[in-house]
């Protein structure tokens, strides 16, 4: 009997809702937001760039809806708390340039009969590593990244700044998470933390930084001696958002989905409306495997949905259990068939993704999230797989 214990370690990063790519994805995503509020057969495709001074919103729409870009575009980066010239972009000074134009006819005919916005392969996963049966790592890197935006609109670090982000390696032992091999924490900040040399921040901040952010989300007991801690690793993070770095829609989509722990499949989500696959049937392919895992069949499974442009049905499925079941994986493929929808149309109504619900969705991860409109994280097919098998 081999006893090898196999020990690898995995990482995954999050982004703040200031990280400017996060910026671009949450208008793209406002904006899809608010035309379906208005009209639910809108099609939209929207893009965004943004750099020092000035945000480009541009893309395909098709709308009976009206959205002012200008406010809209203002009203967001005011929200995720760029309020303050000294971080470099603002509210109220950006430019803003508006570049939307129509989709095209020769996409909606396919469209507008039922058929897949779009060819590509969207990919799905679950596991049993936390009570969301998602992959810890991402997890973990979502919930400090999330912590470091509380503690900064709470007020509880007041030097904090809008930009920020994560990434955490865990320890796995034959397979499974054992303790955090690193944390890493990165955020901007205004100056008064900083020492003497001006080069890097005091300990006293990274200690606030640590008791406030890290200890209050990462278990305790996956924290040891060994655990490396790094806040801040440059020394300091005064120039961040758009002043430091140019940000565009869709650059982060590892973050949005698993942190790296399967393929990933299509392109990116936000900005587009649920008759693009890229985003609805990726959000199908997390509910089946979400589905599966908790219906007990298996205790990891990845799906792959593929389609063609125009064509309804999908053209392909994949499943991979990892050897976590007991049941073959094709009889797995004839179980979906039987138990979701799979044409656009099909997903767009079981998962009822003509909601406005996705600017929430471009920051912290589409996948793993318990509000109530998050429909692809139901588990409600679990008890109808497990009668069936």
């Amino acid at each position: 009997m081999d006893m090898t214990v196999r020990r690898f370690l995995f990482t995954s990063e999050s982004v703040t809702e200031g990280h400017p790519d996060k910026l671009c994805d949450q208008i793209s995503d406002g904006v899809l937001d608010n035309l379906l509020s208005q009209d639910k057969l809108s099609r939209v495709a929207c893009e965004c760039f943004v750099t020092v001074g000035l945000v480009i919103v541009g893309g395909e729409i098709t709308t009976r809806g009206f959205v002012d870009i200008n406010e809209l575009v203002r009203r967001i980066v005011k929200e995720i708390g760029y309020t303050d010239p000294a971080y470099g972009f603002s509210y109220n000074s950006c430019a803003i340039l508006n570049a939307i134009g129509a989709q095209s006819p020769d996409i909606a005919q396919g469209v507008d009969v039922g058929g897949a916005g779009d060819q590509g392969l969207m990919t799905g996963y679950a596991c049993r590593e936390t009570p969301e049966l998602m992959p810890l790592p991402i997890m973990l890197a979502h919930r400090l990244t999330r912590r470091l935006a509380q503690v900064r609109k709470e007020h509880v670090l007041r030097y904090l700044g809008p930009d920020g982000k994560s990434q955490v390696t865990i320890e796995y032992v034959d397979g499974k998470p054992h303790r955090c091999e690193a944390i890493v924490i990165s955020t901007q900040h205004t100056n008064e933390i900083l020492d003497d040399t001006g080069n890097k921040i005091t300990d006293v901040a990274r200690q606030e930084i640590i008791d406030n952010v890290i200890t209050p989300v990462v278990p305790a007991e996956m924290i040891d001696g060994d655990t490396k801690i790094y806040v801040n690793p440059t020394g300091k993070f005064v120039i961040g958002g758009p002043q430091s770095d140019t940000g565009m829609t869709g650059r982060k989509l590892i973050v949005d989905t698993y942190g790296g722990m399967i393929s990933h499949g299509g392109g990116s989500f936000s900005g587009k409306d649920p008759t693009k696959v890229d985003r609805s049937a990726a959000y199908m392919a997390r509910y089946i495997a979400k589905n599966i895992v908790a219906s007990g069949i298996a205790d990891k499974c990845t799906i792959q949905l593929a389609y063609a442009i125009g064509v309804a049905e999908p053209v392909s499925i994949m499943v991979f259990t990892d050897k976590t079941s007991d049941i073959a994986d094709e009889r797995i493929v004839k179980l979906i068939r039987k138990h979701f929808e799979l044409t656009p149309r099909g997903i767009i109504k079981q998962l009822n993704l003509l909601q406005p619900i996705y600017r929430q969705a471009a920051v912290y991860g589409h996948f793993g999230r318990t509000e109530p409109e998050f429909t692809w994280e139901r588990i409600d097919k679990a008890d109808d797989l497990k009668r069936d098998v």
